[in-house]
């Protein structure tokens, strides 16, 4: 028996191949390459190329931009003009906070955003559940939630002022009960009335968001539930407040990102923050400040902070809503 020779009854085990080319044994031909620098599908990124360059032109240039403004003697000159802008450390933002009416501008908001936030994810979703079990008339009550949403603010103003007034309709159904001064010129009642405006003219946009979320409850969940004889709000509260849990953190961040940038409202419906800074908010302060009173400096120090503040409670929105999940 040669060498060559197997042992009788085992079987022959071949030799391992040589690579072609001159590679290891057991390689294969043609083996993939890692992902390139431009990912697996490097034809989605051009297609996101345009909204990437919009983001790095429109937000993230102003926003860097900003943070050097508000570290610099910044003020505005004259196209061409070679002015000295000297570094001045934290004394914009010290300028800024020491004025009370920045204060009370972020006290302002704080209040917008504790009656805003709540009756916004609370009405959404209620009228989210119900409309997703209408059957007749369902895409005109969709249409006309969500028409004040797209009406400007300029034209949907006129409507809220003719109701809020002194001689409104809403003060001459309360009667005595009214407050007086009026809704819009009392001090403690400006900002709530700003807030009950915000929510009415954005809550179609987030009951659509709520309505595609809950088409991907199961009916599967509705049905076993009220197997075990779980009423209406029982199912409410124990199938559709979970399964629509991830629409509820992402409404929670958008209507405090957007409250916090609160700025037409107040102008509009309250002639600039009043009556004397009640209704105040950042944005509103930022824009007297930078544009009207000529210190960009100042406004840019305002608005760092309130992007740090808004990151701040976005985080802990994000956290606690169950968004990690």
């Amino acid at each position: 028996m040669t060498a060559s020779s197997t042992v009788a009854g085992t079987p022959e085990v071949p030799a391992p191949r040589k690579a072609e080319g001159g590679g290891k044994p057991g390689s294969v031909k043609g083996r993939k390459r890692g992902p390139s620098i431009l990912g697996r599908h490097p034809l989605g990124l051009l297609f996101s190329a345009p909204y990437l360059i919009f983001v790095l032109l429109i937000f993230a240039y102003p926003l860097i931009y900003a943070v050097y403004i508000a570290f610099h003697d910044y003020f505005f000159a004259a196209p061409g003009a070679t002015v000295s802008r000297p570094f001045v450390g934290l004394q914009n933002f010290t300028d800024a906070f020491t004025d009370p009416d920045v204060i009370r501008s972020f006290g302002n908001v704080g209040i917008f955003l504790i009656i805003n936030v709540p009756l916004t994810v609370v009405f959404s979703m209620v009228l989210a559940a119900g409309l997703n079990k209408v059957s007749h008339f369902r895409g005109f009550l969709r249409v006309a939630y969500y028409v004040p949403y797209l009406t400007a603010s300029v034209a949907v103003v006129a409507v809220w002022l003719f109701l809020f007034s002194g001689p409104g309709l809403v003060n001459q159904i309360l009667g005595p009960l009214a407050p007086n001064p009026s809704w819009l010129i009392n001090s403690g009642w400006a900002m709530p009335s700003i807030a009950l405006f915000v929510t009415w003219k954005q809550m179609g946009f987030y009951i659509l968001l709520y309505l595609a979320a809950l088409q991907n409850v199961p009916n599967e969940l509705y049905e076993a539930a009220s197997t075990d004889g779980a009423g209406a709000i029982r199912r409410f509260f124990s199938v559709t407040v979970p399964g629509v849990r991830p629409a509820t953190v992402l409404v929670l961040l958008v209507s405090t990102v957007t409250g916090a940038n609160l700025f037409t409202e107040p102008y509009l419906l309250t002639n600039g923050g009043g009556p004397n800074g009640a209704s105040a908010s950042p944005v509103l302060l930022m824009y007297q400040k930078g544009i009207e009173q000529g210190h960009p400096d100042e406004a840019s120090a305002i608005g760092i902070v309130l992007v740090i503040l808004v990151l701040i409670i976005a985080f802990f929105q994000n956290r606690f809503a169950g968004g990690r999940d």
